[in-house]
């Protein structure tokens, strides 16, 4: 490793990179951290230089109960998406890590903080029936990337979507779910078993009892 990619000795935020630590399955690399608080952390290089992750954990729950005392709504549905934003971003061992931090995908500065966050939500369109969604799924959580729209609108804009041609018409599972009245369920079914044009959307007859 050249002295250029060695961050050993270096700090961010509450952490002293103090040695290399084994990369991830993916290959990023990775290193053993000490805290300011005490306890130790390994964290991707990426997202120390990035400042996504400033401590081992002690900085947020620290911010999580500075935040409860200013605003109250720790517990509240807008505080948790903004909570998963951020682990969906930094933490590699949630579940769709690989399909957002792993893949680069990060926030904005100005949302690490929950206030701005939540003012940003209220004034463009938030309620507790709408989830939200990234309108270019390669960009980043931030303003001008992000709007709040129903799960429907968001599995259409999912990058996992598979979009299928039925007599020269393209489009997603969902909708030709909706076109067809098919169950979407049904179509993912038909479409990993092989089914293709008419027959991926053709309904079935109901039994005469």
């Amino acid at each position: 490793m050249t002295k250029k990619n060695d961050m050993t000795g270096q700090k961010y935020g509450r952490l002293t990179v103090e040695k290399r630590a084994p990369s991830a399955k993916s290959g990023n690399i990775r290193w053993h951290c000490k805290c300011e608080c005490g306890n130790e952390a390994i964290v991707y290089g990426s997202h120390l230089r990035n400042g996504n992750t400033k401590s081992c954990g002690c900085l947020e729950i620290e911010t999580k109960r500075s935040m409860h005392l200013k605003h109250n709504m720790s517990r509240s549905r807008l505080y948790n998406i903004w909570s998963w934003m951020k682990r969906r971003c930094n933490d590699d061992s949630v579940e769709d890590y690989c399909n957002y931090g792993g893949r680069g995908i990060t926030y904005c500065e100005e949302w690490e903080e929950f206030i701005p966050f939540r003012d940003w939500a209220l004034n463009n369109g938030y309620s507790d029936k709408l989830t939200i969604d990234r309108i270019d799924v390669n960009g980043n959580y931030e303003p001008s990337n992000c709007r709040w729209v129903d799960m429907k609108a968001q599995a259409n804009n999912t990058r996992k979507n598979v979009h299928v041609t039925i007599n020269g018409v393209t489009k997603t599972i969902p909708e030709w779910s909706t076109l067809s009245g098919v169950n979407v369920n049904t179509l993912w079914t038909r479409y990993y078993n092989g089914k293709t044009g008419t027959d991926l959307i053709k309904k079935t007859r109901k039994k005469r009892t």
